[in-house]
């Protein structure tokens, strides 16, 4: 699904350098903003809004930023996003404005959804080889993840491919048409055999020796 960009308002930031672990102390995140025909911009956000910001856009998901104290919008998305490596708090964001007009390609997330009467009939299970699609697109229509619904897997041997997916209009595919998204694995004859092996009684045990005396 394409959902409507976010909006998160940084303020200018003049502490660099070292002096940001001043900053990061007291909530606030540094952040940088680039893009073509831009310069680049030293801003900063509560690590609050930041947070809520990633959380609910993702990779696919673009943000619009603007400055406080400042006229008009940059449409971004996340790029680079440092983490504390102990603490697994945020150190630090990179933003990249892009043209509303410019193409771009991006890996989305692929979501399963249902269950496949496939798998369920030979007692089999579901694997999903591919996570994501790369796929070009407009910023605003990009889509968030790409959803399969397993129903449609109905042949124990069947499999869903890059290229049965359905995409949103505008939305080119960029992954190999072929590259197999889910296949249905089989509970392994020899698996099954062990299982059966393991479920049956014991035909020898309490039985006499005959040899015995």
């Amino acid at each position: 699904m394409t959902t409507q960009a976010f909006k998160l308002a940084l303020d200018p930031r003049e502490m660099l350098g070292k002096k940001v672990k001043q900053l990061r102390r007291t909530g606030i995140i540094p952040v940088h903003l680039y893009g073509p025909e831009m310069e680049s911009r030293s801003l900063q956000c509560t690590q609050r809004d930041v947070l809520r910001a990633l959380s609910q856009t993702g990779g696919t998901t673009p943000i619009t930023i603007s400055v406080n104290g400042e006229s008009g919008e940059f449409l971004t998305f996340a790029r680079e996003v440092q983490w504390h490596p102990v603490r697994g708090d945020i150190l630090h964001v990179d933003f990249m404005a892009v043209r509303a007009t410019q193409r771009l390609t991006a890996q989305v997330p692929i979501s399963l959804i249902g269950e496949s009467p496939g798998a369920r009939g030979i007692g089999g299970s579901v694997i999903q080889q591919l996570r994501e699609l790369t796929v070009e697109a407009l910023p605003l229509e990009l889509p968030s993840e790409v959803e399969i619904n397993l129903e449609i897997l109905t042949d124990p041997a069947g499999v869903i491919r890059a290229g049965d997916m359905t995409l949103p209009t505008n939305v080119l595919l960029i992954t190999d048409a072929e590259d197999v998204v889910v296949r249905i694995e089989a509970l392994r004859v020899e698996e099954a055999a062990g299982q059966e092996a393991e479920e049956a009684p014991d035909s020898d045990a309490g039985s006499d020796d005959p040899g015995s005396s």
